[in-house]
């Protein structure tokens, strides 16, 4: 999956707010309540954040490698 496919607002959340969402759905993905017609939709959310997790990880890496040289 490319940064590319994410949704526009996804990409727009800072680290703190992808791992809050992330957090809220995985409560939500492990409650014995769960909705079965929502949890696909729940879990494509949670590979979204992810990934935006993830990018944002790399991209500070990458920031923090650049600024040693």
């Amino acid at each position: 999956m490319k940064i590319e496919n994410i949704p526009a607002d996804i990409k727009s959340k800072s680290l703190k707010e992808a791992r809050d969402e992330i957090n809220e759905i995985l409560i939500r993905l492990e409650s014995k309540n769960l909705d079965l017609n929502n949890t696909q939709v729940e879990y494509q959310r949670l590979i979204y954040l992810n990934k935006h997790v993830e990018y944002l990880f790399k991209k500070k890496s990458k920031e923090i490698f650049d600024n040693k040289d």
